[in-house]
């Protein structure tokens, strides 16, 4: 990658600087929610800058008012009901880290409306900064889906049981203040342009030091955990699958499009 800006389709932005790659959640227009076609550039990116031997460091961050509302479920629906995975082709890396992570450092840097899948994709950094009017949510069973991006065993991982049931279970939205209290962010910085500059300071930190020990660090830490995961990010798929089949996701993409509160009878 050469230094500079330049774009991986027109939904996800690259920039370097120097050691370290900026990568901007580019659709604005529809609160960054991420289609097919935006997941697939991603996964591109997260694989390019996983095998550029010059990079160190990568920040994810989203362009306009929000970091991201989650997925766009309408693009993701036929996928969704079969129940298999989205395909990743050779020379992608899945952002979600269900199948492989990154074997570098990834800084994400939320601001504004941080929702479900954009939660998701913040809870699979090494380090994560929020800006003080960040909004996040995981409120997926309000809507007769559930978080299926990995929330449920990140998000309880981080946080501690209790404290992610008690958002995930009732769709409550919480603020920056709780996430940093929880444990789901290590820095809240004032507005969005200041927690992005800290988040590039802190990745410049990261990138001055040595990149073997970096990687080994981020390795070693993954033997510890990866292995009591692993058998419930297998099974995500099929259990979002099946939810997008029931007559509940039916009424919930009703409810919400005619604005008024779902009915659930639980079928």
């Amino acid at each position: 990658m050469d230094d500079g800006c330049t774009e991986s389709g027109a939904k996800i932005t690259i920039e370097r600087r120097g050691r370290i790659l900026l990568i901007g959640i580019n659709r604005p227009y529809i609160h960054n929610r991420i289609d097919p076609e935006a997941y697939h550039a991603l996964a591109k990116v997260y694989y390019d800058y996983d095998h550029d031997s010059s990079l160190r460091a990568a920040v994810l961050f989203g362009q306009g008012e929000n970091f991201s509302r989650g997925v766009d479920v309408d693009a993701f629906t036929e996928l969704a009901k079969t129940g298999k995975p989205t395909a990743l082709v050779e020379g992608e890396l899945d952002p979600l880290g269900k199948i492989k992570r990154l074997s570098k450092p990834l800084i994400v840097v939320a601001h504004g409306d941080t929702w479900n899948m954009g939660h998701e994709l913040l809870l699979t950094a090494d380090i994560r900064i929020a800006a003080a009017d960040a909004r996040f949510g995981q409120d997926e069973n309000t809507h007769g889906r559930f978080p299926g991006g990995g929330a449920t065993v990140r998000f309880v991982r981080e946080a501690g049981w209790a404290n992610a049931m008690r958002y995930m279970l009732t769709g409550d939205h919480w603020g920056a203040d709780e996430a940093h209290r929880i444990g789901v962010v290590q820095e809240i910085a004032p507005d969005r342009e200041k927690a992005l500059a800290l988040g590039i300071e802190i990745a410049e930190r990261v990138a001055g030091c040595a990149p073997l020990g970096i990687r080994t660090t981020l390795a070693s830490a993954h033997l510890a955990i990866d292995g009591a995961e692993n058998a419930a990010y297998r099974e995500l798929d099929a259990q979002y699958g099946a939810l997008y089949r029931t007559n509940d996701f039916l009424e919930g993409r009703k409810a919400e499009a005619e604005g008024r509160l779902p009915i659930y009878v639980g079928n």
